[in-house]
């Protein structure tokens, strides 16, 4: 492989990991803010509210307990992971080549 190659591979293989704690990010700043109870007209929580909605739209009412706060934690934190997981995953499978 040339250099030039494995380095275009290693920039792809951090913009995947960015992307992915990106996206584990919005996830973690809701499940903080609907646990500190965050004013939801706040344009800031209802962005990330709105943001994690979409990331976690495929694990939506996955998990449909009684208690809030755990049906929370577990529906926008189990999405966190798996994009942690896959994401970190496939760049370092890509940074090896």
């Amino acid at each position: 492989m040339s250099p030039s190659y494995r380095s275009r591979s290693n920039q792809a293989a951090t913009v995947l990991a960015v992307v992915a704690d990106i996206a584990a990010v919005i996830l973690g700043l809701w499940i903080l803010f609907s646990l500190l109870d965050a004013n939801r007209t706040n344009d800031l929580v209802n962005a990330v509210h709105d943001a994690a909605q979409w990331l976690a739209g495929w694990s939506h009412d996955l998990f449909t307990m009684d208690t809030e706060w755990l049906r929370t934690i577990l529906n926008y934190g189990l999405p966190a992971l798996v994009y942690l997981f896959i994401g970190h995953t496939l760049a370092n499978r890509m940074r090896r080549g």
